[in-house]
């Protein structure tokens, strides 16, 4: 997982302050941006996947990608 500067850091929170992100909660699943979608997991893999992130220096979405091409390779 890349490490942000402090000036990255507050560029990122200025942009997310003045920016509210595109939401619609009809359809299915909560579509933040194109061709991105919000899954609710439980608590115990949030834990595990953001401790995996930190370990790994990966971000949770890299650990999430690799845990599915893992199971296809195994097939299903």
């Amino acid at each position: 997982m890349a490490v942000m500067t402090e000036e990255e850091a507050d560029a990122l929170d200025e942009l997310l302050t003045r920016t509210t992100p595109k939401v619609n909660p009809t359809v299915r699943g909560i579509t933040a941006r194109k061709g991105f979608k919000m899954i609710p997991v439980d608590d115990f893999s949030v834990e595990y996947i953001t401790a995996k992130a930190l370990a790994t220096r990966q971000t949770p979405e890299e650990i999430v990608a690799a845990l599915v091409r893992k199971e296809m390779a195994v097939g299903i």
